[in-house]
């Protein structure tokens, strides 16, 4: 029987109406669709102080300079300034989101997450090799001061309660990778790239004593090595292999998070090292776990292998651009069917590890607006959002596409916000179906399946244990379909649509078979019906987040059927220490077992978790960045060199888990026969490796001669460098 929740505040004799309706309804077999709820009635795991995991959240992505002027005393002077240009600043600020937050136009479309720009100090004169200031955020000067251009610590402060107030968390972009342009053709560029901390002078690209930038020419972008260590576009290229670049950043990000921030988003994680990456992470997690997740851009819908590899074993999720992109094209630009969008879902869901924690979008500040891409088409953006909010991952919002903002690329995508509009349509979308991720954890947690298609229609599920949401989208706004033979896990009963007919969708009839009555989904309509159970009689776990730590860091387990008293959490074998519980979140110590990966279960007294949650990374300890090297390393063609050694962070000599391939072509590190990689190890901690050649075939050969060992530093960054033992 489906969970009826009422205001509280209702006359009394509303109440004993509701109670006659529910009984009408037990007796009768009917069941009508929940009104979705806001977080103030939702369970623990949909709380606001849930920093670990975003899943039942829906993020609202702003670019701050664009979004609304609250404070015109802290907007530039001079030639950065500028609204009728859109390089220029326009003067939206912290102050302007902390209003918008007080009248309720986020808590009114349901959104719980503000993604906003950087917050950190960028330069403050014109970049002249494109005429730009830096209004986004991304040419930092220093992680340690804020951009006063968007506030000061205390606007940004009242920023962060007034939105944990409300219910909603906040994210920050962080950009570690680089600074701002020191570097485009004959150009002088008066910042240099320049680093500081808190006001202190610590280099510039030309002025480089401590090391701090990579000096490779612009990237390619046509290999993974490239990405990494070569500069994007003429932008100071940061060496976070450097010991005070790899300090400075962990200490400028425990700097924000102990300003309250929920969330971060990494740009460029495609142009970091992996290993310094995991160790930066471990760093955070240690510190205060809270969900990450980075750009990894991608311009289309199939697999990248060191993409996948990086969301699978980074301990951070990604921006999803192969839904979004799947999305686009099906509904934006017409160029694929839904059949293809259908694809890519089951594809993705088959290639993530964590799928339901991967950050979804249909557009965002370097692409196009969907607005824009389907050829100002409206129900084409209200329908890309119906599939956005009901589909796995992490909905994010770009800021004013619920107002159907046109833009192609940067900087016509980054427009001022048009309107504040809360009839739009797009908006009512969005506040009907964005509670729902607080109420029914089958879009939070559940997973996915197909349940009618052709070119035009896609039907989905979405189920948690007895939680099902279903999903009709007709994207032909020409021709209707008269929807037969559609089957469903929802219980017998009949349905409404969750946006009210919105979106022209209408009831459902579901007999106890699970078989739907013959109706007809018309033309660009789309309709949600759903069901929410009372509880789970068994645990059934949704998600362990983080998905990497040391032992004694906090993790936090999200779900259902956890029940209000105390059972136990195992991490393979091993009884972890319970922090904190509820029957639908559950906070533990990691224990201290050998490194490796578990597999994470919820015991009850009503039972064990259905699936066990595998693949959590437990590290051997406080994690360091090293640069293994290794000289005279010839190869065979199509053979490359990886790393195995005495630790689960090199494989515990298992060759099948080898770290790499490594890289052979970066002047000032490396060039074959010389290989190197960054690989993040546990920090004071006596280690023993080899070096293996791999074929595509796979057959390895290891050098001959005693393993090498070293004691890794208890701080900072190290380099080891052997040659080849023959």
């Amino acid at each position: 029987m489906m969970n009826l929740q009422w205001n509280k505040n209702k006359h009394s004799f509303v109440q004993k109406l509701t109670s006659l309706l529910f009984v009408f309804i037990f007796v009768f077999g009917i069941i009508s669709t929940n009104i979705p709820v806001r977080a103030a009635t939702t369970s623990t795991d949909a709380e606001v102080t849930n920093t670990a995991s975003f899943s039942t959240d829906v993020i609202y992505q702003i670019v701050t300079d664009r979004f609304f002027d609250g404070d015109t005393s802290n907007n530039p002077t001079g030639s950065i300034f500028d609204k009728s240009n859109l390089q220029k600043y326009h003067g939206g600020d912290w102050a302007g989101i902390t209003q918008k937050l007080n009248d309720g136009y986020f808590t009114g479309m349901g959104v719980t997450a503000l993604w906003i720009s950087s917050p950190v100090e960028n330069i403050t004169t014109i970049d002249p090799s494109n005429n730009c200031a830096s209004y986004h955020g991304y040419w930092a000067k220093d992680f340690f001061k804020t951009n006063t251009y968007f506030g000061s610590v205390s606007d940004f402060q009242t920023m962060i309660n007034t939105a944990h107030a409300k219910g909603i968390k906040i994210v920050i972009d962080f950009a570690p990778n680089h600074t701002s342009t020191a570097e485009y053709g004959t150009m002088t560029f008066p910042e240099d790239g320049a680093l500081y901390k808190n006001g202190t002078y610590l280099g510039g690209f030309k002025n480089d004593s401590l090391g701090l930038f990579n000096h490779e020419s612009w990237t390619d972008f046509s290999t993974y090595e490239s990405c990494v260590y070569h500069s994007m576009y003429g932008l100071a290229d940061l060496n976070q292999q450097n010991s005070v670049v790899d300090s400075y950043m962990k200490e400028a990000i425990q700097k924000w998070l102990d300003l309250g921030v929920d969330g971060i988003r990494v740009d460029a994680v495609k142009h970091m090292s992996l290993g310094w990456q995991k160790n930066w992470l471990s760093s955070i997690y240690s510190y205060k776990p809270v969900f990450v997740f980075g750009e990894w851009f991608n311009g289309g819908v199939t697999a990248d292998t060191q993409m996948t590899q990086f969301a699978n074993t980074s301990g951070m999720s990604l921006l999803d651009f192969r839904f979004a992109n799947a999305v686009r094209n099906a509904l934006g630009s017409k160029s694929a069917t839904m059949k293809d969008l259908s694809s890519v879902i089951t594809a993705t869901g088959s290639d993530y590890k964590e799928v339901n924690d991967q950050v979804t979008f249909i557009d965002n500040h370097d692409m196009s607006r969907f607005m824009t891409l389907s050829t100002n088409n409206g129900r084409a953006v209200e329908n890309a959002y119906v599939l956005l909010l009901t589909s796995r991952g992490v909905p994010t919002i770009y800021y004013g596409s619920e107002q159907y903002a046109t833009g192609t690329t940067d900087p016509y995508n980054r427009g001022d916000m048009p309107s504040f509009n809360t009839n739009s349509t797009a908006y009512k979308v969005i506040s009907y179906l964005s509670p729902l991720r607080k109420t029914n954890p089958a879009l939070a947690y559940g997973t996915t399946k197909e349940r009618w298609l052709n070119d035009d229609v896609f039907i989905y599920e979405r189920q948690f244990g007895n939680n099902v949401v279903v999903t009709a989208v007709n994207r032909n706004q020409s021709s209707s379909y008269s929807i037969s033979g559609l089957y469903t896990n929802l219980p017998q009963g009949t349905y409404s649509d969750v946006m009210k007919g919105t979106l022209g969708g209408g009831s459902i009839t579901v007999a106890s078979s699970g078989a739907v009555n013959t109706f007809t989904l018309g033309a660009g309509q789309s309709a949600v019906w759903q069901y929410t159970a009372s509880s789970s009689s068994t645990p059934i776990i949704g998600n362990v987040d983080p998905m990497m730590g040391v032992a004694g860091n906090t993790v936090t387990i999200t779900g259902r059927g956890f029940g209000s008293s105390q059972g136990s959490v195992t991490f393979g074998t091993t009884t972890a220490k319970v922090v904190s519980w509820t029957d639908s979140q559950i906070k533990v110590y990691i224990p201290s077992v050998t490194a490796g990966e578990y597999a994470i279960k919820v015991t009850t007294s009503s039972g064990t978790s259905s699936s066990s949650y595998s693949g959590f990374e437990v590290l051997t300890g406080k994690q360091i960045s090293v640069r293994f090297k290794v000289n005279n390393a010839t190869t065979d063609y199509g053979s490359n060199v990886y790393i195995v050694g005495s630790v689960a962070e090199l494989g515990n000599w298992n060759t099948s888990k080898a770290i790499g391939p490594f890289f052979n072509n970066t002047s000032t590190i490396g060039v074959y026969p010389t290989w190197f990689y960054d690989i993040n190890v546990p920090a004071g901690t006596t280690i023993e490796y080899k070096f293996i050649k791999k074929d595509a075939s796979g057959n390895v050969i290891w050098e001959s001669g005693s393993n090498h060992k070293v004691v890794t530093p208890s701080d900072g960054t190290q380099v080891y460098s052997v040659d080849w033992q023959s």
